[in-house]
Formats: C-alpha cells, sequence, structure tokens
C-alpha cells in the first residue's frame, strides 16, 4: 500500500485514526501505540503478507539484544554488552545482505570468474532498508548509552513497525522518539497541521512528481542517440525533479502523518537543489540517512580527525556504504564514490574557488548533481557513456536515429500539463514560494494583523483542499503513480 493511494487515503487513513483516538481515549497512550502497530502490519502486510515476518523476526531480535545490552551495562559486563550488539548488526546485516545484494553478488562472481552459479529468485522486501537501520541504531544507541533500552515489546514494536516512515523514511532513530512513545500529547492544532503538511507532501507526488515521471520514464526507454541534446536533457531533469518530488513528498507525508499522531519526526530535506556545493547538497538532501552514516560509520571510523590519507579512506568508507545502500546494483556504488571524490576535491582545494561566485558555486554544484543521477539511473558503464555523449552533443541536437527528439518529446507527453508542472517544480524546490508569503505577510501586516493572519489561513487551506481534490482527480483516473525509493 502507498499513501498516494486511494484506498489508503479514504478507507486505511480515516479508519486508523478513528481506532487510533478512539481507543486511546480508554486504554491511553499503551492502547495507541497497540492501534499503530497492528495497523502498521496490515499496512505492510497489504501487499507482502510473508515478509511482515521479516520486521517481527527484527523487532524481537533488538528488543531482545537491547535488554541484554542494557542488562551486561548494569552487571558491569563488556562482553555481554559486545556479544548481544554482535548478534544484532549480524542478525540485521545478515537480512539486508541476503535479501538486497546476494543476487548482485552471486551475479558478479559469475561475471568475474565465468561460473554457473544459480542465481536464485529473491524479491527484495519493501523498506527493509530503512527498518533495519533504525533497529540497528537502537542496539547501538542502547550500547552507548545515549537511550535507555525499551522494555514495552509492544512500544518498541509500534517504534519499528510505524507505517508512516516505514516504506521509504525518513530514518527516525529511537531517540528521537523514544520519549513521545510513551508520553505524547495529541492537540487539534498538531493534528490540522500534520493534515496540512500530508497534503503538501500528497501534491508533490501527485501532481509533481508523477507528472515527471511519465515523461522521463519514456524518454529513459529510448535510446540515447535517438534523444540528442534535447531529449536527453529534458529526461535528466525530469528525473531531477522527479525523484526530489517524489521522496521529499514521501517525507512530507511521514512527517504530517506523525504530527497528526502527536509525534514529531526530523526534517528530511532543506531545498537541495539551491547547495552552492555538493558538501552542502549533503546536508540538505536525505538528512536522516546522511546524518546515520555520520554518526553510526564516519565518526567511528576517525571522522576528519586522523591523518589525511586516513580521512581520504574513510571518506570512500562512507560513500561506498552510502551508493551501495541505494540499490543492489554496481551503478550505485559508482554513484557514492562519485560523490566521495567531489567531497575530497571540495574540502581539500575547490572550495576555495567556487565560493568566490555565489553564481558559480550554484552552476557547479547543480551541474554535477543533475550529472550524478545519470550515473543512478543507468546501470551499466557503456549506458552511462552513451547518455553522456547525448548530453553533450554526440548524438546531435534532435538524436540520430530513425525517431528524432521531437517525435519523442511528443510521444512522452510533454506538453502544457507538463511545462506548468515543471515551472511549479522549479518554484517549490526552492524556498521563493515561501519567501513571498513572508513578504505578504510583512507588507499587510499593519493594516490588520490579526484579521490577516485568519484570512491567510483560510486562503491557504483553501488552496491545500484544491491540492487534495486535484489529487484525488489524478488519482482515481489511475495515472502514472510509481515510487522510486520503494526499491532501496
Amino acid at each position: 500500500m502507498v499513501f498516494s493511494n486511494l484506498t489508503f487515503l479514504f478507507a486505511f487513513l480515516p479508519l486508523f485514526f478513528s481506532c487510533y483516538y478512539t481507543v486511546g481515549k480508554f486504554f491511553g497512550i499503551r492502547g495507541k501505540n497497540i492501534v499503530l502497530f497492528l495497523f502498521s502490519l496490515v499496512f505492510y502486510a497489504w501487499g507482502e503478507p510473508v515478509y511482515v515476518l521479516l520486521m517481527i523476526y527484527s523487532t524481537v531480535l533488538d528488543f531482545v539484544c537491547g535488554r541484554m545490552i542494557e542488562d551486561g551495562e548494569i552487571k558491569g559486563d563488556q562482553k555481554k554488552k559486545k556479544i548481544f550488539l554482535a548478534i544484532s548488526l549480524t542478525g540485521n546485516l545478515g537480512l539486508l545482505v541476503f535479501f538486497k545484494y546476494l543476487v548482485m553478488l552471486l551475479s558478479t562472481v559469475n561475471s568475474l570468474f565465468s561460473v554457473g552459479i544459480e542465481i536464485p529468485d529473491i524479491i527484495l522486501p519493501i523498506g527493509i532498508s530503512f527498518y533495519t537501520f533504525q533497529t540497528m541504531s537502537y542496539s547501538i544507541d542502547v550500547y552507548r548509552g545515549n537511550v535507555k533500552a525499551q522494555h514495552d515489546i509492544i512500544n518498541f514494536g509500534a517504534y519499528v513497525a510505524m507505517f508512516p516512515q516505514l516504506i521509504a523514511g525518513p530514518v527516525v532513530r529511537y531517540v528521537t522518539v523514544e520519549r513521545e512513545l510513551n508520553y505524547r500529547v495529541e492537540t487539534i492544532d498538531d493534528f490540522a497541521e500534520g493534515a496540512r503538511r500530508f497534503i503538501v507532501g500528497l501534491g508533490k507526488k501527485a501532481l509533481i512528481a508523477n507528472t515527471m515521471a511519465q515523461t522521463c520514464d519514456a524518454l529513459f526507454a529510448s535510446s540515447p542517440s535517438d534523444l540528442g541534446l534535447i531529449g536527453s536533457w529534458v529526461a535528466i531533469l525530469a528525473y531531477t525533479f522527479q525523484i526530489f518530488f517524489d521522496f521529499s513528498g514521501y517525507s512530507d507525508m511521514a512527517i504530517g502523518m506523525g504530527r497528526m499522531m502527536g509525534f514529531h519526526y526530523l526534517e528530511n530535506f532543506n531545498y537541495p537543489y539551491i547547495a552552492d556545493s555538493v558538501t552542502d547538497f549533503w546536508r540538505r538532501w536525505h538528512i536522516s540517512m546522511s546524518t546515520f552514516f555520520r554518526d553510526y560509520v564516519y565518526i567511528p571510523l576517525g571522522g576528519n580527525r586522523v591523518s589525511k590519507p586516513r580521512w581520504i579512506f574513510n571518506i570512500f568508507v562512507v560513500w561506498f556504504a552510502t551508493g551501495l545502500w541505494h540499490g543492489s546494483s554496481w551503478n550505485f556504488v559508482l554513484w557514492g564514490l562519485y560523490f566521495g571524490v567531489l567531497l575530497v576535491l571540495e574540502k581539500e582545494f575547490l572550495l576555495k574557488f567556487i565560493s568566490k561566485s555565489k553564481v558559480l558555486s550554484h552552476i557547479w554544484a547543480l551541474f554535477f548533481i543533475v550529472y550524478g543521477w545519470v550515473i543512478f539511473t543507468r546501470e551499466t558503464l557503456s549506458d552511462i557513456w552513451e547518455y553522456t555523449k547525448a548530453l553533450f552533443g554526440g548524438y546531435g541536437v534532435f538524436g540520430v536515429g530513425d525517431t528524432n527528439a521531437v517525435t519523442l518529446l511528443q510521444r512522452a507527453d510533454v506538453n502544457m500539463i507538463f511545462i506548468i508542472a515543471f515551472i511549479a517544480a522549479v518554484i517549490f524546490s526552492t524556498p521563493i514560494a515561501k519567501k513571498i508569503g513572508y513578504f505578504i505577510h510583512e507588507k499587510l501586516q499593519n493594516v490588520s494583523e490579526g484579521v490577516w493572519q485568519a484570512g491567510a489561513g483560510i486562503l491557504y487551506d483553501i488552496a491545500l483542499f484544491a491540492v487534495l481534490f486535484l489529487c484525488t482527480v489524478q488519482l482515481a483516473v489511475g495515472a502514472y503513480n510509481p515510487f522510486i525509493y520503494f526499491r532501496f
């Protein structure tokens, strides 16, 4: 089940909140957590009934390991702490390796050594990268003494299976919601603000990301030699906006639903496409993943408080892992290492030059960010090279195939709707709209601040209802509705 689905929007979600608040009224926070846990299992099992057992296994494993690590701390038994931390890490990483990377590893062995190992047919469980990272971070934080072990398996299960962020993040660390699992107060204002944030995310996903997806997927299906300069740039720019509005829209919906339940998740995106360097981009993009690798990989390796060769090694370990986390294909590893190289170059000397001009720094960042999506989407080196060649005019402006770029763009629905969505994508990937709102507020607040604020709030809510209506229409007519990060 996905958020941008009529069944979820008009059946699952209303039923969940009806039960959540009704049961909570009589049984308090524990009743709410039971409802959250059970509905989350149903949500996950909706598409993958069998794989819900993996999530239950991960929940029980890390619940027990957390208790045992805490017990080792109380008794001063460091060996016990280390043993159960190792069990937690091995159990979780074992799941990832088997379900996400085994096929890739066996295929690589077959290619390198010309052996005929049979490749098993393994279906990747949705969201496994997110919930295994969450449970591992819990065990590590208990081991470090950053959080106390959870003694109620229902509360812990509600944390692991929590459906708003279960499928595609953000990666919600236990320390973020530790207190709210046991003590949280829901208010009408929080619920309303959460609902608004959810609709904003749904609009990003259904109206912008889906429109971009329909075009770029149609163009990506064609040969780079057919796309030429124009077609290849339209496709990769459409993908640039698709992946941002797809993923940030999902994060907005997750944060919004969490707020409606009384949880306050941390932000996951901060206008990454206004970054003035690649370093700045990764402070703004998928923040929960970046901080995870920083706190659990980079800093334990020594961070930047080591010799320069060791620091470079640490950077490449982190970005190898970052790339591999995104998918079971070597192009993702290459994508991660690509950013590792850029970050090292920036921190060593390039930032001194590009930071002298804001225009130059933005052009630098945007070019390498957008080109990074070429590596991200092309599975082989030859595919990457062919697409790169098209981007830089190697196949002419309109392509050299039987079908030129103009025809392909028409087939890919590059029409007025696409153009409007593209302009909206440019605007809403920057703080322009927010700044305009602040400007209007400052100019008109002297008229009558109370009246203005009330009127602005009403207009904003009317606009959101319009967005919800348009999203509903789009989904009702069966519009193209993929979710990129579901396969990660």
